[in-house]
This record gives structure tokens, C-alpha cells and sequence, in this order.
């Protein structure tokens, strides 16, 4: 593990950035960018196309360490590179921007009232991967769709079986148990989840680390007990599906949580942009998120 980077990121103010949409998100992903999907023709083609928005993004000025903590790649973005050099390694040498990624395989089918991970047999050549490529930590991502006690402690535990595996890794996990924000009784879902995620942090050895990104809550501060955990390096929000200003304004209510934003950080961000357009939507949604992250109510 790379101390300077744990220290930042534990320690720094700032948000975390999600670049990592993966194969099934990434139409949807180009097509708020402006790019349709009849204006490529290969899936070769999409990455491409992807790769060159990360990049865009990852270069842009506003892309600053002052402001962000770390990034979230996807694999095949951890693999390309940017200026002639690793993508991790751009991220961390000429940005001072720690890299996590994603390593999930999607969601399966909904059981329970939740869609738990699908299996992921080359989880151990993904965590090699990941520290050849100097990886700070992972995410990985199910999703609690309805008030179901059993289908919530199954989520929990995956998260945390995989979890375990990542620390012996030598890499810090990102668990993400995502509440729909449209889940009725939402307030209830999130205390259940946060006693279970509570009783396996209290399974944990006292080295053994950890990050969680989780919906903003309803009840604002429902989870300032996760927050204080000493295994808990950062608990981190999801935006949701809410729009940026939505989403910033829950999570100024939140002591202690900050952001970790995908769609809210790059909607309005746009292809035919000129490069001070683009840099001047970005500067201003990095300013706005890191904004609702330090500075609470």
C-alpha cells in the first residue's frame, strides 16, 4: 500500500472521481457526452471513443489534486494510457491523484429484493493486475433495491467476502452496497445496512482497511457511526441518479462523507465543447462537488 496516497486519501480534503463505467454503461455514458451510439460501429470502436473522454477529463486543468483525492478506472482504462504512460501512473505522478478500479462483473439477476455481484473467477489475476499497475484500491459495486432483511445481509457479506480478499492483496476495498434511491422505505434499508456493514467491521483484524460508497442517506448522518469506524479509511457518496445539485445538496447535510460522483461529475460535459468550454464545466463541477463535500451545513 502506498502511504502517501492512504494519507491523502484518508486524510485530504476533496472527493473521489468515477470514471468507470464499464462495458454495459458506456453507450449510455457517450451518449450524455454527445456521441450517439450510431457514430461508432465496434465495441473496439466505444472504448475508443471513452478512453478519449477519460482522457480529456483526466488532463483537463480541473482535474486537480487540490480538489480530488482519487480516481476510479475501469480495466480497460488501467491498461491504456494517457501521454505515453499508464493511466495509474499518469494519475499518481502527474496529477498526485490516487487510482482505484473497478473490478466487479456487474449485477446478477434480482433475488431478495437486491441484485448481488455477479461471480468473479479471475478476481485474483485482477488484484495482480491491479498492484502491476500500482493500483491504490478497488470498487466493487451490488445493489439493494427493496426493504429485504435476508437479501441485505447477503449483499453485506459478498461485499465483505470479496473485501477480505482484497486486503490480502495489499489493496484497500471500495464497498459499494448502492440503496436505489427510489426504494420504498429507504430510511429503513439504510439502517439495516448500516448494522450489517457495522457487525462485519467489527469482524475486522485493526490493519485491515477499508472504504465504503454508499447512497447519501435520507436520515442525514445516519451513518457517522461508519464514519468514525477505525477500520474505515473514507465513506464516500454515490450521486444516484440524483442531478448534480440534488446530489450536492444532500450531501452538504452529511458530516464526514464525501463525494464519489460518476454521471453528476461529466452531465455537463460535451463532445463539440471547445477546450475552455469543456475545461470551464469541468472546473465547475469539481469546485461544486468538492464544495458539498468539505463545506457542510
Amino acid at each position: 500500500m502506498n502511504e502517501a496516497q492512504l494519507r491523502k486519501v484518508r486524510d485530504g480534503k476533496g472527493f473521489i472521481a468515477a470514471l468507470d463505467q464499464s462495458g454495459g454503461s458506456t453507450p449510455k455514458a457517450l451518449k450524455l457526452y454527445g456521441i450517439m451510439e450510431e457514430d461508432y460501429h465496434s465495441e473496439e470502436e466505444m472504448f475508443d471513443l471513452v478512453h478519449k473522454m477519460r482522457t480529456r477529463i483526466i488532463t483537463s486543468p480541473a482535474f486537480d489534486s487540490q480538489y480530488i483525492l482519487g480516481a476510479i478506472l475501469f480495466e480497460q482504462t488501467m491498461e491504456r494510457e494517457i501521454d505515453g504512460m499508464p493511466t495509474a501512473q499518469y494519475l499518481a505522478e502527474q496529477k498526485g491523484i490516487a487510482p482505484f478500479l473497478k473490478i466487479d462483473k456487474g449485477l446478477a439477476e434480482e433475488e431478495n429484493g437486491v441484485q448481488l455481484m455477479k461471480p468473479m473467477p479471475q478476481l485474483a489475476k485482477t488484484l495482480e493486475l491491479a498492484n502491476h499497475y500500482n493500483i491504490f484500491g478497488t470498487k466493487m459495486r451490488s445493489v439493494i433495491k427493496e426493504l429485504n432483511p435476508e437479501g441485505i445481509k447477503d449483499v453485506v457479506a459478498q461485499q465483505f467476502e470479496v473485501a477480505r480478499q482484497i486486503i490480502d492483496a495489499g489493496l484497500v476495498p471500495i464497498i459499494e452496497p448502492e440503496v436505489d434511491i427510489y426504494s420504498h422505505k429507504k430510511d429503513e434499508v439504510e439502517a439495516i445496512l448500516k448494522d450489517e456493514i457495522l457487525n462485519h467491521l467489527n469482524t475486522l483484524s485493526a490493519d485491515d482497511l477499508v472504504m465504503l460508497k454508499l447512497t447519501i442517506p435520507t436520515v442525514a448522518n445516519a451513518y457517522h457511526e461508519l464514519i468514525a469506524h477505525p477500520n474505515v479509511i473514507r465513506v464516500v457518496a454515490l450521486s444516484g441518479g440524483y442531478s448534480r445539485g440534488e446530489a450536492n445538496e444532500k450531501l452538504k447535510e452529511n458530516d464526514g462523507l464525501i463525494a464519489s460522483f460518476s454521471r453528476a461529475l461529466s452531465e455537463k460535459l460535451n463532445v463539440n465543447q471547445s477546450p475552455e468550454s469543456f475545461d470551464a464545466a469541468l472546473k465547475d463541477a469539481v469546485t461544486t462537488i468538492y464544495d458539498a463535500s468539505v463545506n457542510k451545513k
